[in-house]
């Protein structure tokens, strides 16, 4: 008997995907406009849906697979995110990052499973070491509480028998140009990427094994013996589905009352120039977390093929369970990235803000994925915990040995999370949720 799966909304991406923007016109994809046939379909061509068209190449090669993105690649969340690709923990919900021990160590072996695959990939395609650098993150402190935060996750970090490197102020002002930072934690082991520019290379390194469509939402699945997805102007009839589209994956009528769908705000320089660079100095490239997970993260990225050398600040987090929010809001939290932008970087008062934009995270209230079989050949790998490039790539990888049944170690420790929890009823959880943000974010200071 056939089951018809009606999807009943859109997210919407509020401001641009700068990441997108600042590179020259990437190849395009056109839209399915007819019916055709594949032994996959992929929904979804970010990070998640990368991975898994990658590791199908490796594992069955000469399957077909088909990828369907609703609008055009790296303009939803995989071209909206910061561009950390983090081994150790990032517990959002924490004080510190940090979990339980063991908790930690088992992501920090998922989370750089996940790393290595990237990396390979990088090296398969030919991937410039401006779109991905195993450079490392610094986490900055700027007050006397956001250095209780550091001497915390630090503490953990030992425990962890993980490598570290204290940083004073001199050092941070050296690294960064900017006074603000007293103290600074860095751990070698994240990958700093362009995420856009990373996703368009791989998608072109991936085009002679998979077919990609663009500005094609799914709008109904036929689900039988071959599963039918309908898009605007075509359809796709495929043995195995794998649903890599994140907290949209409600859409589709599955983990209802699971997910949270967070919103955080992001702006980004116009390129500097060259007495601008000189006045900031610092060091060319890198990236900087927050001692306190509400704080302010900020990036410097050089002027890859004529993108810019620039500045991003990402702050401030919104509940929005209708997976949309307005221009009203984008513009709010704008006055406070400006604030932000001034006291970190005096020394550019008159360099402005080109874009500002809005980006959606997917929580679970226990911090799992919601990943699995849904249906006879329908995966889920979604709900990446606000870590969407390494959590959504494992995702893609286990979602692909799960349906080609792949007896393999890392799939087993990632079938072990539990389901995501229920939600409170609303409007009891976003108001709980919203109100619960604005005192974190009160609370944290001077690290916002």
């Amino acid at each position: 008997m056939t089951k018809v799966i009606h999807v009943n909304r859109m997210p919407k991406d509020t401001g641009p995907a700068a990441w997108n923007r600042i590179l020259s016109p990437a190849q395009s994809y056109p839209p399915l406009t007819d019916t055709v046939s594949a032994d996959w379909v992929i929904v979804g061509g970010g990070f998640t849906g990368m991975a898994a068209a990658r590791h199908l190449s490796q594992l069955i090669p000469d399957d077909k697979v088909v990828m369907l993105e609703a609008s055009h690649l790296a303009e939803g969340p995989a071209g909206r995110n910061s561009g950390f690709m983090i081994d150790l923990p990032h517990e959002l919900n924490s004080k510190s990052y940090a979990g339980g021990r063991d908790q930690d160590k088992k992501q920090i072996r998922l989370n750089r499973v996940a790393i290595d695959f990237a990396r390979q990939m990088a090296r398969d395609f030919a991937i410039p070491q401006e779109v991905f650098d195993l450079s490392g993150k610094v986490t900055g402190a700027a007050s006397s509480r956001g250095e209780k935060h550091i001497d915390c996750y630090l503490k953990h970090i030992k425990a962890l028998d993980e490598q570290y490197r204290l940083l004073d102020q001199a050092e941070m002002k050296a690294l960064t140009g900017s006074d603000y930072y007293s103290k600074g934690l860095f751990t070698p082991g994240t990958a700093m990427i362009q995420p856009a520019a990373f996703i368009h290379l791989i998608a072109q390194g991936l085009s002679k094994d998979i077919t990609i469509y663009e500005n094609s939402p799914v709008i109904e699945m036929q689900l039988g013996p071959e599963h039918t997805l309908k898009t605007p102007k075509g359809r796709v009839k495929a043995k195995r589905v794998i649903l890599a589209v994140n907290g949209h994956i409600q859409s589709f009528g599955y983990f209802k009352q699971q997910l949270m769908h967070i919103f955080t705000y992001a702006s980004m320089t116009r390129s500097l120039n060259r007495n601008e660079i000189q006045r900031l100095g610092g060091t060319a490239n890198w990236g900087l977390l927050p001692a306190d997970p509400m704080g302010t993260t900020v990036r410097r990225t050089s002027n890859w093929k004529g993108s810019g050398e620039r500045l991003t600040i990402r702050n401030h987090f919104t509940l929005n369970q209708s997976m949309e929010v307005s221009e009203a809001e984008l513009r709010n939290v704008a006055k406070n990235h400006d604030q932000v932008f001034k006291a970190r970087f005096p020394m550019l008062n008159d360099v402005t803000i080109e874009y500002r934009w809005g980006g959606r995270l997917c929580l679970s209230l226990n911090s799992v994925p919601a990943f699995g079989e849904l249906e006879e050949r329908v995966y889920a790998a979604a709900c990446q915990n606000g870590l969407g490039t390494v959590k959504g790539t494992l995702s893609g990888m286990m979602a692909v040995e799960l349906a080609t049944n792949l007896d393999s170690p890392i799939l087993k420790e990632f079938m072990a999370y539990d389901a995501p929890s229920r939600l409170p009823p609303e409007p009891f959880m976003s108001l709980g949720a919203n109100a619960a943000l604005r005192w974190k974010e009160w609370r944290a200071g001077c690290e916002v």
